[in-house]
């Protein structure tokens, strides 16, 4: 499978200069079957969403949305996500079941007047909004497991989504300082890529606490511990400036032996996968 790297900042979007080459857009991560030419998954809708209309090259979305949960920089992107708001466009959207409501009540919690102008019907196309409980579920050909896991504000999953060939686990808000519990290590068990939260730095413990976040060594083991191959920090603060994640490119990439570690840049492509024997 391939990934498309969207939207790699947390919390809110990082406008400006200081903040161009890493990208200030909002989680959001397209997934690309092998075989396909275009995406058919897409994991969170941040405001990255929107880059997706121009990735598609003019064709209308036709695939799932999967949202680990649903604070503000994680769903921001679907209003103003042009492909799919098209008579001829198909989307399913999934959030973390919770409290016994349906998909599109948990969305149009934020997403409804006063606090925006249309409901989730006011998308065009063919929508679909379900709830999404814990376990695995097939969604556009892919295995999809999602596992519930620490972060404040509202029920929140690790995803980890498999092919034939390769598997990804996108952790983007994650506590492991709040335990990790060994039914989510089990999921994560052998992944090949783990793209994880890494928004605050070891210094910044006790604000990543506050706020039910991971640091940059967090990641790091986590990665170690389930034997992942590759970590992509993911979830950059947006006061994290390009010249502060050169900084944390050169340091991260020695924390451990045992796998690569590389940081998430907007507008990455990253290959996942095993030749074929």
């Amino acid at each position: 499978m391939k990934l498309h790297l969207l939207g790699v900042r947390g919390s809110t979007p990082a406008p400006g200069a200081d903040f161009s080459r890493y990208g200030g857009h909002t989680s959001c991560v397209a997934v690309t079957a092998d075989g396909d030419d275009r995406p058919t998954l897409v994991l969170d809708a941040g405001t990255g969403l929107r880059s997706l209309t121009t990735l598609l090259a003019g064709a209308s979305f036709d695939g799932s949305i999967v949202l680990s949960h649903l604070h503000w920089d994680h769903m921001q992107g679907i209003p103003f996500f042009a492909a799919g708001d098209r008579d001829d466009a198909r989307a399913d959207l999934y959030v973390p079941a919770q409290e016994g409501r349906s998909g599109r009540d948990l969305l149009a919690q934020s997403f409804a007047p006063p606090a925006f102008p249309i409901t989730p019907e006011g998308l065009r196309g063919t929508w679909g909004f379900h709830a999404l409980e814990p376990g695995t579920h097939e969604i556009e050909r892919f295995t999809v497991r999602a596992a519930e896991i620490a972060h404040k504000g509202g029920r929140t999953y690790g995803i980890r989504v498999d092919d034939e060939r390769g598997s990804v686990a996108y952790l983007p808000d994650h506590a492991p300082a709040a335990g990790v519990a060994d039914e989510l290590l089990e999921m994560l068990e052998g992944v090949d890529v783990l793209l994880h939260d890494a928004q605050f730095l070891e210094g910044e413990r006790p604000v990543a606490v506050d706020y039910g976040h991971a640091t940059v060594q967090d990641a790091v083991r986590l990665g170690e511990q389930c034997g992942a191959a590759t970590v992509v920090l993911f979830h950059h603060s947006p006061a994290r400036t390009d010249a502060a994640l050169d900084d944390i490119a050169g340091w991260s990439a020695g924390l451990s032996s045992a796998v690569e570690v590389v940081v998430a840049r907007e507008g990455a492509t990253l290959d996942v996968g095993r030749s074929p024997a």
